[in-house]
């Protein structure tokens, strides 16, 4: 399956579109990474935990969208776009979205997924 944030994919022709396809996951924050947080906020610094809880994030959102391009028997996704927005205090979503279509390399064929 190729992904890709562009509208086009280099070397393809999109053939189909199948449509707009979404993942998301609500993720609360965990009590232990709110202290480490709170004392990484005094000193300066990357705040790992919640890199991670993103991370993890944006991999499961991914693979839910993923999964329905498949259901939709597409190949590609194209123009894919990730946001984020607040559910209720300590918990956000993190959204992933694109449009789920049929790509052919140009000249004919189609590429394994």
């Amino acid at each position: 399956m190729i992904v890709t944030n562009t509208e086009t994919i280099p070397g393809y022709r999109i053939a189909e579109v199948k449509g707009i396809v979404q993942g998301n996951t609500v993720r609360a924050k965990h009590a232990g990474r709110d202290i480490a947080a709170s004392f990484k906020n005094l000193v300066g610094g990357e705040l790992k935990g919640y890199t991670e809880l993103l991370t993890e994030s944006r991999r499961q959102a991914m693979e839910r969208m993923l999964a329905q391009a498949e259901q939709l028997q597409a190949n590609a996704v194209v123009n894919v776009r990730f946001t984020t927005s607040a559910v209720t205090a300590g918990a956000a979503e993190l959204y992933a979205y694109g449009t789920a279509v049929v790509a052919e390399a140009e000249g004919g064929g189609g590429f394994d997924s």
